[in-house]
């Protein structure tokens, strides 16, 4: 038989929240309750009567509430098997009571860690006796339900209501299920914190807040997301994010990060990369002169900001059709303006702390990597060239350099009066790219005398620099590193071209 009419629980929990109508159910159907400390408190405060969890083994609280429930006669009474001679004459044999239900719940270790509270309250919040009894009621699902949230108090509330006391084996499993859910996302986020310094060369990652896509890069994939999304956006408008709106934000965001305390800057991006870019006095020009970029590739874009967008910016970007729109905050007139298109997805940013380390699958494991927070500086710029770079031109080089490095390899950025000429994304030469980067250009009428270059690795040859000088480019970026960088330096001191070298690679593959 499935069903079992439970007879007594054990409730100890650190969020209370929701629990009044659970304990008062259990009581109202006959439940006798036990409890410890806080929560035996709460209970008898609603006048109903609860056993101390002393009462049962005869122990005090000890080590400062260390040590309460680890005792033979709590975990027997929950991990004992109904249907087992030997266990059910032990239980007779040493008193131990029978508890059907266990709610339980662990307290709060991320959000001690995230507060930035010393390391003696982090360690205090690591669980011992509610994790282990958890575990061990989930274990027994056979003859035990566990719930182990607050999240699943509404939940538990329907079964054990609807069930008049008795709940089904599917239920049991089902709640098992939760609990070792919740009971390895917690040791997962324990071992990460002991393991800051990656001594362990060790992968655990665990995220508890899931959604399903529509699908996934096609219609024929299934596709989820598993991130905390509102706590990243505050959706104002718009339909469900895909797969593919997803990574495009994702990319938007990363861009963005690089111009956070610019002066006011607008992207426009397409398949990951931008297709539109431009830093200027008001968000309005800047949005008009990122458009500018590409036009034709901006249709179906993921547009964002990175100061608040008003009316005239609104009115603009209502004329193009687009996805999504990103921004730190909108004036109530240009909200309702980019409302008005029902499907539009409207994102306010919110300021969160973003991962340091990127994760992707590959072969039969996985990769896993320092995310390239290496923003090029002025600082970082060694000339040498015997023309040096101009203050605007420094000023190009270091807008060039930043789009750059958001866009896959191998890349060519082509910049003039921080606005995005034109890009070559992603070709298996970086003389491909950069053809690909001038033709585009001049196919939106961009005159490229005086623009400046961007590279995201190295020249092994002159070429790149020899073409970019015919197409009127004046000024150059890249890493340097190739063992024929010489040639490349020549060139430029032949022809009048200032090219300065960073350091730094920027793939992004």
């Amino acid at each position: 038989m499935t069903a079992k009419k439970a007879s007594a629980a054990l409730i100890s929990v650190f969020h209370k929240d929701g629990l009044e109508p659970i304990v008062k159910k259990l009581d109202e159907l006959g439940v006798t309750l036990y409890s410890t400390g806080g929560t035996e408190k709460f209970i008898r405060d609603l006048g109903i009567n609860v056993v101390p969890v002393e009462d049962v083994t005869s122990y005090p609280s000890i080590l400062g509430g260390r040590v309460k429930t680890l005792h033979p006669k709590v975990f027997g009474g929950i991990l004992n098997r109904q249907d087992n001679e030997s266990d059910v004459s032990q239980m007779k044999e040493f008193d131990i009571p029978q508890l059907d239900i266990v709610i339980v719940d662990l307290y709060p270790f991320e959000k001690t860690v995230a507060s930035g509270a010393s390391e003696q309250d982090i360690i205090e919040k690591i669980d011992i006796g509610g994790i282990s009894l958890i575990r061990a009621a989930a274990k027994n699902f056979k003859d035990v339900l566990c719930v182990s949230s607050m999240e699943d108090y509404e939940d538990f509330l329907n079964v054990i209501s609807e069930g008049n006391g008795s709940t089904s084996l599917e239920d049991r499993k089902r709640f098992a299920t939760k609990a070792f859910n919740i009971s390895s996302h917690y040791d997962t986020a324990i071992f990460n914190y002991f393991n800051k310094e990656k001594e362990e060369t060790v992968l655990k990652i665990s995220e508890t807040k899931g959604q399903v896509l529509r699908y996934g890069e096609n219609p024929h994939q299934k596709g989820f997301f598993f991130g905390d999304f509102d706590a990243m956006f505050s959706k104002l408008h718009g339909k469900e994010l895909s797969y593919n709106n997803l990574l495009d934000v994702d990319a938007a965001v990363n861009l963005m990060g690089e111009f956070k305390n610019d002066d006011p800057t607008f992207a426009i991006l397409k398949h990951n990369n931008a297709c539109g870019l431009a830093t200027r006095s008001n968000i309005h020009k800047a949005y008009v002169d990122a458009l500018a970029g590409d036009p034709v590739s901006a249709f179906g874009g993921i547009l964002i900001s990175n100061v608040e967008i008003d009316k005239p910016t609104a009115e603009e970007i209502h004329k193009l059709f687009c996805e999504v729109v990103i921004a730190p905050g909108y004036a109530d007139d240009a909200l309702e303006i980019l409302k008005s298109k029902k499907n539009r997805i409207i994102l306010v940013q919110n300021e969160i702390e973003l991962p340091d380390t990127l994760v992707r699958t590959c072969l039969n494991g996985v990769l896993v990597q320092d995310k390239d927070s290496k923003t090029d500086t002025k600082e970082d710029l060694n000339p040498v060239t015997d023309k040096k770079p101009t203050p605007e031109e420094i000023e190009d080089l270091i807008f060039a350099s930043k789009l750059c490095k958001h866009t896959k390899s191998n890349t060519i950025v082509l910049a003039k009066n921080k606005q995005l000429c034109a890009s070559g994304t992603g070709q298996t030469s970086r003389v491909d790219a950069l053809n690909q980067a001038i033709h585009k250009a001049q196919s939106f009428n961009f005159d490229l005398n005086g623009a400046v270059m961007a590279s995201d690795a190295f020249f092994p040859f002159p070429d790149c620099v020899e073409i970019a000088d015919n197409a009127g480019i004046k000024s150059v970026i890249q890493p340097g590193g190739s063992i024929k960088d010489q040639l490349s330096i020549d060139y430029c001191n032949e022809n009048g071209l200032a090219m300065v070298m960073t350091g730094t690679r920027h793939f992004k593959h």
